[in-house]
């Protein structure tokens, strides 16, 4: 293997490995190339809708998308000459500037085109992806802890609770005030557990638990 020994091909090294592989990666930029109108042996990057001549500029983009997987989006799509054209001044007209993403990701892109009204200051004219990308929420399911159901509470069941409090001295506790609700709070809880019932449910809360 050749080394790399221009800053274009060490710039593209560098940029390319920051990225993990499952990461959605898109590149653009003015690259001074002309990748040329039809794809020849450059099928799998270039989209057979360029515009202009293949230059040796070109011919080494292609060349390092082809290396890393990448497609040249804004060859993939027919347009007129206006929505190819990327860069215009009175004495020519070309296509140098370009957007990338992964081959793999092509279908993502559902669009790319020169806007030919939007021409910035230094004569490049703005380039524009359509990218539709789905998100994906992942549902978390999560075991809490299980909640007494108070919102079964009703007049009989408070008058059942009565017995089982009676029995544990809920009523009885003397001392402290912070030991006496202490110890009544869980004379309660423990009854009410029992009487009640609580929720097992992983998927939330349920109106009246706790």
């Amino acid at each position: 293997m050749r080394r790399l020994n221009s800053a274009f091909e060490r710039g593209w090294m560098i940029l390319y490995v920051r990225y993990q592989p499952t990461e959605k990666l898109f590149i653009g930029g003015d690259f001074n190339g002309h990748i040329g109108s039809t794809a020849g042996v450059y099928d799998e990057v270039h989209g057979d809708f360029g515009f202009g001549e293949r230059n040796g500029g070109g011919t080494l983009l292609l060349d390092f998308a082809k290396a890393f997987g990448l497609v040249v989006a804004n060859s993939c799509f027919p347009k007129r000459e206006e929505h190819l054209v990327t860069f215009q001044n009175v004495v020519a007209k070309t296509q140098i500037d370009y957007l990338f993403l992964r081959r793999r990701d092509r279908g993502l892109c559902k669009d790319c085109k020169v806007i030919p009204g939007e021409i910035l200051m230094t004569r490049h004219r703005l380039l524009v992806m359509d990218v539709g990308i789905m998100v994906k929420r992942r549902k978390i399911f999560a075991r809490g802890r299980p909640r007494i159901r108070w919102g079964a509470l009703t007049k009989d069941k408070a008058q059942e609770l009565d017995g089982p409090l009676s029995v544990m001295g809920a009523w009885r506790s003397s001392g402290d005030a912070n030991i006496m609700w202490s110890t009544i709070a869980n004379c309660i809880r423990e009854a009410v557990r029992e009487v009640l019932g609580v929720s097992t449910s992983v998927s939330g809360r349920h109106k009246g638990d706790w």
